[in-house]
Protein backbone atom coordinates (compact mmCIF):
# COMPACT_ATOMS: atom_id res chain seq x y z
CA UNK A 1 0.00 0.00 0.00
CA UNK A 2 1.48 3.33 -1.05
CA UNK A 3 0.47 6.83 -2.03
CA UNK A 4 -0.37 6.80 -5.75
CA UNK A 5 -1.64 10.28 -6.62
CA UNK A 6 -3.51 13.38 -5.51
CA UNK A 7 -6.54 14.78 -7.35
CA UNK A 8 -7.45 18.40 -7.91
CA UNK A 9 -10.84 19.30 -9.41
CA UNK A 10 -10.86 22.00 -12.08
CA UNK A 11 -12.52 25.29 -11.24
CA UNK A 12 -15.28 27.07 -13.16
CA UNK A 13 -12.72 28.29 -15.70
CA UNK A 14 -12.25 24.71 -16.90
CA UNK A 15 -9.48 22.15 -17.10
CA UNK A 16 -7.13 23.98 -19.48
CA UNK A 17 -7.16 27.24 -17.51
CA UNK A 18 -6.78 25.48 -14.17
CA UNK A 19 -3.84 23.44 -15.48
CA UNK A 20 -2.22 26.55 -16.93
CA UNK A 21 -2.61 28.43 -13.64
CA UNK A 22 -1.20 25.64 -11.45
CA UNK A 23 1.48 24.78 -14.00
CA UNK A 24 2.53 28.43 -13.86
CA UNK A 25 2.89 28.25 -10.09
CA UNK A 26 4.99 25.09 -10.35
CA UNK A 27 6.98 26.16 -13.38
CA UNK A 28 6.06 23.13 -15.50
CA UNK A 29 3.37 21.82 -17.85
CA UNK A 30 0.78 19.12 -17.29
CA UNK A 31 0.33 16.25 -19.76
CA UNK A 32 -3.05 15.55 -21.40
CA UNK A 33 -4.22 12.32 -19.78
CA UNK A 34 -7.36 11.75 -21.86
CA UNK A 35 -10.94 10.75 -21.04
CA UNK A 36 -12.32 8.35 -18.40
CA UNK A 37 -15.35 7.01 -20.35
CA UNK A 38 -16.77 5.06 -17.40
CA UNK A 39 -16.70 8.09 -15.11
CA UNK A 40 -17.56 10.94 -17.48
CA UNK A 41 -14.38 12.85 -16.65
CA UNK A 42 -11.02 13.75 -18.19
CA UNK A 43 -7.69 14.75 -16.72
CA UNK A 44 -4.21 16.16 -17.13
CA UNK A 45 -1.31 14.76 -15.12
CA UNK A 46 2.08 15.72 -13.74
CA UNK A 47 4.51 12.88 -12.94
CA UNK A 48 6.24 13.24 -9.59
CA UNK A 49 9.15 11.45 -7.92
CA UNK A 50 8.53 8.11 -6.25
CA UNK A 51 6.01 6.81 -8.80
CA UNK A 52 3.42 9.34 -7.72
CA UNK A 53 1.63 12.01 -9.70
CA UNK A 54 -0.80 14.89 -9.49
CA UNK A 55 -3.92 15.02 -11.64
CA UNK A 56 -6.30 17.84 -12.43
CA UNK A 57 -9.66 16.45 -13.43
CA UNK A 58 -12.89 17.90 -14.83
CA UNK A 59 -16.35 16.50 -15.31
CA UNK A 60 -17.76 16.13 -18.83
CA UNK A 61 -21.31 16.72 -20.00
CA UNK A 62 -21.88 12.97 -20.12
CA UNK A 63 -24.45 10.65 -18.48
CA UNK A 64 -21.68 8.62 -16.82
CA UNK A 65 -20.66 11.62 -14.71
CA UNK A 66 -24.06 11.58 -12.98
CA UNK A 67 -24.00 7.83 -12.29
CA UNK A 68 -20.38 7.10 -11.36
CA UNK A 69 -19.30 8.11 -7.83
CA UNK A 70 -16.01 9.49 -9.20
CA UNK A 71 -17.87 11.73 -11.64
CA UNK A 72 -20.16 12.85 -8.82
CA UNK A 73 -17.15 13.68 -6.63
CA UNK A 74 -15.52 15.76 -9.36
CA UNK A 75 -18.77 17.57 -10.17
CA UNK A 76 -19.40 18.37 -6.49
CA UNK A 77 -15.90 19.77 -5.92
CA UNK A 78 -15.93 21.81 -9.12
CA UNK A 79 -19.33 23.21 -8.17
CA UNK A 80 -17.69 24.59 -5.02
CA UNK A 81 -15.15 26.43 -7.16
CA UNK A 82 -12.68 23.60 -7.68
CA UNK A 83 -9.79 22.56 -5.48
CA UNK A 84 -8.33 19.48 -3.84
CA UNK A 85 -10.68 16.53 -4.17
CA UNK A 86 -8.77 13.67 -2.59
CA UNK A 87 -5.78 11.36 -2.37
CA UNK A 88 -5.41 7.85 -3.71
CA UNK A 89 -3.60 4.80 -2.36
CA UNK A 90 -2.29 2.05 -4.65
CA UNK A 91 -2.47 -1.61 -3.61
CA UNK A 92 -1.09 -4.76 -5.24
CA UNK A 93 -4.25 -6.73 -4.48
CA UNK A 94 -7.58 -4.98 -4.08
CA UNK A 95 -9.45 -8.13 -2.95
CA UNK A 96 -8.78 -7.64 0.80
CA UNK A 97 -10.11 -4.08 0.52
CA UNK A 98 -13.24 -5.37 -1.25
CA UNK A 99 -13.72 -7.89 1.56
CA UNK A 100 -13.23 -5.29 4.28
CA UNK A 101 -15.55 -2.70 2.70
CA UNK A 102 -18.13 -5.31 1.70
CA UNK A 103 -18.41 -4.38 -1.98
CA UNK A 104 -16.69 -4.92 -5.29
CA UNK A 105 -14.19 -2.63 -6.95
CA UNK A 106 -15.22 -0.96 -10.20
CA UNK A 107 -13.24 -1.03 -13.41
CA UNK A 108 -11.62 2.16 -14.62
CA UNK A 109 -9.96 3.01 -17.88
CA UNK A 110 -8.57 6.03 -19.64
CA UNK A 111 -7.68 6.57 -23.28
CA UNK A 112 -4.60 8.68 -23.74
CA UNK A 113 -4.37 11.02 -26.74
CA UNK A 114 -1.83 8.66 -28.37
CA UNK A 115 -4.44 5.89 -28.33
CA UNK A 116 -2.99 3.79 -25.50
CA UNK A 117 -5.38 2.66 -22.80
CA UNK A 118 -4.73 2.61 -19.07
CA UNK A 119 -6.79 0.13 -17.02
CA UNK A 120 -7.26 -0.32 -13.28
CA UNK A 121 -9.74 -1.18 -10.54
CA UNK A 122 -10.77 1.23 -7.82
CA UNK A 123 -12.88 1.21 -4.68
CA UNK A 124 -13.76 3.64 -1.90
CA UNK A 125 -14.92 6.73 -3.81
CA UNK A 126 -18.20 6.61 -1.89
CA UNK A 127 -16.13 6.97 1.28
CA UNK A 128 -14.44 10.02 -0.21
CA UNK A 129 -17.85 11.48 -1.11
CA UNK A 130 -19.12 11.17 2.45
CA UNK A 131 -15.85 11.99 4.21
CA UNK A 132 -13.24 13.72 1.98
CA UNK A 133 -10.33 13.05 4.36
CA UNK A 134 -10.52 9.37 3.32
CA UNK A 135 -8.47 8.18 0.34
CA UNK A 136 -9.78 5.71 -2.17
CA UNK A 137 -7.90 2.63 -3.38
CA UNK A 138 -6.60 1.69 -6.82
CA UNK A 139 -5.02 -1.44 -8.27
CA UNK A 140 -3.30 -0.80 -11.58
CA UNK A 141 -3.66 -3.50 -14.22
CA UNK A 142 -1.58 -1.76 -16.89
CA UNK A 143 2.21 -2.32 -16.93
CA UNK A 144 4.20 -0.17 -14.53
CA UNK A 145 5.90 1.67 -17.40
CA UNK A 146 2.45 3.08 -18.32
CA UNK A 147 1.83 4.49 -14.84
CA UNK A 148 1.22 8.27 -14.96
CA UNK A 149 4.10 8.79 -12.54
CA UNK A 150 6.51 7.15 -14.95
CA UNK A 151 8.93 9.53 -16.62
CA UNK A 152 9.33 11.86 -13.64
CA UNK A 153 12.68 13.63 -13.67
CA UNK A 154 12.94 13.82 -9.89
CA UNK A 155 12.78 17.62 -10.01
CA UNK A 156 9.21 17.59 -8.71
CA UNK A 157 8.03 15.63 -5.69
CA UNK A 158 5.23 15.56 -3.15
CA UNK A 159 6.63 17.02 0.05
CA UNK A 160 3.59 17.35 2.31
CA UNK A 161 -0.15 16.78 2.45
CA UNK A 162 -2.12 19.11 4.71
CA UNK A 163 -5.25 17.21 5.66
CA UNK A 164 -8.13 18.43 7.82
CA UNK A 165 -9.33 15.40 9.71
CA UNK A 166 -8.57 12.66 12.17
CA UNK A 167 -5.59 10.34 11.58
CA UNK A 168 -7.24 7.63 13.66
CA UNK A 169 -10.30 7.67 11.39
CA UNK A 170 -8.10 7.43 8.30
CA UNK A 171 -6.05 4.59 9.81
CA UNK A 172 -9.23 2.62 10.48
CA UNK A 173 -10.30 3.15 6.87
CA UNK A 174 -6.91 2.04 5.52
CA UNK A 175 -6.75 -1.00 7.77
CA UNK A 176 -3.25 0.03 8.87
CA UNK A 177 -1.60 3.14 10.23
CA UNK A 178 -1.94 6.20 8.06
CA UNK A 179 1.86 6.59 7.96
CA UNK A 180 2.31 3.24 6.18
CA UNK A 181 1.35 4.23 2.61
CA UNK A 182 2.83 7.71 2.84
CA UNK A 183 6.48 6.76 3.42
CA UNK A 184 8.50 9.86 2.54
CA UNK A 185 5.53 12.22 2.25
CA UNK A 186 4.93 14.34 5.34
CA UNK A 187 1.34 14.76 6.57
CA UNK A 188 0.19 17.69 8.64
CA UNK A 189 -3.16 17.18 10.33
CA UNK A 190 -4.81 20.57 10.52
CA UNK A 191 -8.21 22.01 11.48
CA UNK A 192 -9.49 18.91 13.32
CA UNK A 193 -12.85 20.58 13.75
CA UNK A 194 -13.01 21.97 10.23
CA UNK A 195 -14.42 20.52 7.03
CA UNK A 196 -12.48 17.27 6.41
CA UNK A 197 -10.32 16.82 3.34
CA UNK A 198 -7.07 17.97 1.76
CA UNK A 199 -6.45 21.61 2.63
CA UNK A 200 -3.23 22.02 0.64
CA UNK A 201 -0.41 20.08 -0.97
CA UNK A 202 3.22 21.14 -0.86
CA UNK A 203 5.27 20.22 -3.92
CA UNK A 204 9.05 20.46 -4.08
CA UNK A 205 10.16 22.08 -7.34
CA UNK A 206 13.56 23.18 -8.74
CA UNK A 207 12.56 26.69 -7.66
CA UNK A 208 11.66 25.73 -4.09
CA UNK A 209 8.62 24.53 -2.21
CA UNK A 210 5.22 25.50 -3.68
CA UNK A 211 2.01 25.24 -1.66
CA UNK A 212 -1.15 24.75 -3.67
Amino acid sequence: MRLDHVSFAAGPDGLASTAQRIGGLLGTDFVDGGVHPRFGTRNVTLPLAGDTYMEIVEVLDHPASDKAPFGQAVRARSALGGGWMGWVVSVDDIAPIESRLGREAVKGNRHRPDGTELVWQQIGVNGLLSDPQLPFFIQWQSPSEMHPGNGATGDYSLACLEIAGDPQRVSEWLGETVEAPLEDVKVEWVAPNGTPGIVAVQIQTPHGLVRI
